[in-house]
């Protein structure tokens, strides 16, 4: 709704509501009753088109996540494809978490973490609202703040094997490859999330392929692709650490792999592109 529609029914209301003063004879009153009826079938039927649209929203804010998640580089995977199942409550933290979950989903990292923090401030310690919270502060690059509160949920959730992902990414990007290895060989042990198992496999590559321990680098890319053989940015990387290792023949085949995977995924135009610079003589960025 524009201000100027809520301006023109607050106008009425107010011109309504001037006249119900003055009413003097019973058609002043029978004037204003159709008045008032007729204010509350306008604003009753704004509500239920305002109700429809915000849902369409909805689906315009999964079609975008789905599209996000493919133009995402190396980023942690999302929770679930749909607005996340809060309950409701009399204080009003269920709003502000499927809020944060939607501007994460737009990738509105500031907003989504502004929402979740007043979610947190309403309801203490819901595990959700700090998930989605760690989640938005690491996608926006915050990762002191991020790994503070991821700590915090396994704190109560020592099982929680997407956090200890999360945590594992974090640590990855501050090149403290130890505690890296550390957390994403625990989410493995536990085993108890497949979407978490995958990215653990997929990050401990790429922190053996940081250390230059190609061996170690490339184990882990080929299981990422047994357990996950349409995650594309695995075969870019394996790619990568069979060419730093000499296979050069062995990189090309995987590229052309994870180009016919899905040419139209980011990853998979990478792959194209290091075709490309192999076949002119270039080297791929180390």
């Amino acid at each position: 709704m524009t201000d100027a529609s809520i301006t023109s029914l607050r106008a009425t209301f107010d011109a309504i509501a001037r006249r119900l003063d003055q009413v003097r004879t019973g058609e002043d009153r029978e004037r204003v009753k159709r008045e008032i009826i007729q204010l509350f079938k306008m604003v009753d039927q704004t509500i239920v088109d305002l109700t429809t649209l915000k849902e369409d929203i909805r689906l315009l804010v999964d079609k975008y996540k789905r599209l996000a998640q493919s133009e995402m580089s190396d980023q942690v995977p999302g929770f679930h494809g749909s607005a996340p199942a809060v309950h409701a409550d009399h204080i009003g933290a269920s709003t502000f978490i499927e809020k944060g979950w939607s501007l994460i989903a737009l990738g509105d990292y500031p907003g989504a973490i502004q929402a979740l923090t007043k979610a947190l401030s309403l309801s203490p310690n819901d595990s959700q609202a700090e998930s989605l919270l760690g989640w938005a502060q690491m996608l926006h690059e915050e990762y002191d703040a991020a790994l503070g509160t991821f700590q915090k949920v396994l704190t109560r959730e020592p099982g929680n094997s997407l956090a200890q992902i999360n945590v594992g990414y974090i640590c990855l990007k501050k090149q403290m490859f130890g505690e890296a290895i550390e957390h994403l060989s625990k989410a493995i042990r536990l085993d108890n999330d497949k979407k978490a198992t995958l990215y653990a496999h997929y990050y401990l590559g790429l922190v053996y392929l940081a250390r230059d321990m190609l061996d170690d680098a490339q184990t882990f890319f080929e299981k990422t692709l047994k357990l996950g053989p349409n995650l594309i940015e695995a075969y870019y990387e394996l790619g990568r650490v069979q060419w730093f290792a000499g296979d050069r023949e062995g990189a090309g085949r995987t590229w052309e792999q994870g180009f016919q995977a899905n040419k139209f995924n980011p990853w998979g135009k990478r792959c194209r592109e290091m075709l490309e610079l192999a076949a002119a003589g270039r080297e791929p960025p180390r």
